[in-house]
């Protein structure tokens, strides 16, 4: 069930509303929903050609996907992003978005993180497809990881910022819940990070075999709840899956992560993604003048859903 409360300004149709919150509700939808008492605006069934007015609720038992599925428009991907990107900081050189847990950065679909901040400038009047510089990514996170990424919105700033995160002078930090709790509450963990290319995967291992690298990650228990902990984690080192398969080689997987983790917990606490953000950013000293006015700069994400959750021990 979907509920909503109207905003409008003046009196609109019940129908006319509808369609515009969700568009691919089209008329002959609306109607079989109607008929089959789907749609009730204040607690009861009303015509489709009702006004409805600020303050009204209308509730929706209609399947999730049936409202949200996307209706594509003629043109290029990124105005089929379902939306345009959350922003926490925007400036004449870099864009910081805000991802959600289960987009992509990007990749061939057409919602995606990068598609959706072309979007959020398109809106601004800052893009379109004309465009010379198409912003750009300056880093990633995994689909089911939620948080920061910087992106470029100058080829300067491109190549300053790729360089900056290369030499590990963007300091990140990440939130976390993992089933189980770290023993010390609070550490560094060493070894050497080595990829499984033909399973998708990354392992944790003591000695430095051919292909591996050095691996560093800084933990901090901030709240435990039952069988659950609320952890603060400080990249060292950033290689792929790092902290996924940090936490889950010392027995305390990610919540939710369905490669690393505990898939009988994730089921039973009904976890889809990973409970894993890019919390915060803290950017180095820069001594180009274009860039000086970011020196030191840090940024945060909001804290996500888990963080009270395992603070008040609602969930554990």
């Amino acid at each position: 069930m979907r509920i909503l409360k109207v905003k409008c300004l003046a009196p609109t149709r019940l129908d006319k509303y509808l369609m515009d919150q969700f568009p691919a509700l089209g008329p002959g939808k609306l109607n079989k929903a109607l008929r089959e008492n789907k749609i009730k605006l204040n607690g009861k069934k009303q015509p489709l050609s009702t006004r409805v007015m600020a303050g009204d609720e209308i509730k929706l038992f209609i399947l999730d996907d049936e409202l949200d599925k996307h209706i594509r428009v003629e043109g290029p991907a990124w105005k089929n992003a379902r939306c345009a990107a959350e922003v926490i900081y925007d400036c004449e050189q870099i864009l910081i978005a805000n991802k959600p847990a289960g987009l992509p950065v990007d990749g061939p679909q057409d919602d995606t993180l990068l598609n959706r901040v072309w979007r959020y400038l398109n809106e601004k009047g800052e893009f379109d497809e004309s465009t010379l510089y198409k912003p750009a990514l300056c880093h990633r996170l995994d689909t089911g990881t939620s948080g920061l990424v910087i992106v470029a919105k100058t080829p300067e700033a491109e190549q300053l910022f790729l360089e900056e995160i290369k030499n590990r002078r963007v300091q990140k930090s990440y939130l976390c819940v993992t089933f189980g709790r770290p023993i010390p509450p609070s550490g560094k963990l060493g070894g050497y990070l080595i990829k499984d290319a033909d399973r998708g995967i990354v392992r944790i291992v003591e000695d430095k075999l051919p292909g591996a690298k050095d691996v560093a990650t800084e933990y901090d228990t901030i709240a435990v709840s039952g069988r659950l902990a609320l952890l603060k984690v400080n990249l060292i080192t950033g290689r792929t899956h790092q902290i996924r398969a940090h936490m889950a080689s010392i027995g305390c997987p990610i919540l939710g992560d369905s490669k690393y983790g505990n898939n009988a917990a994730n089921r039973e606490l009904k976890l889809k993604y990973q409970a894993l953000c890019a919390w915060k950013l803290e950017l180095p000293h820069f001594t180009q003048p274009d860039f000086a006015f970011l020196s030191g700069k840090v940024f945060t994400a909001p804290k996500p859903w888990y963080y009270n959750q395992i603070v008040d021990g609602t969930l554990k």
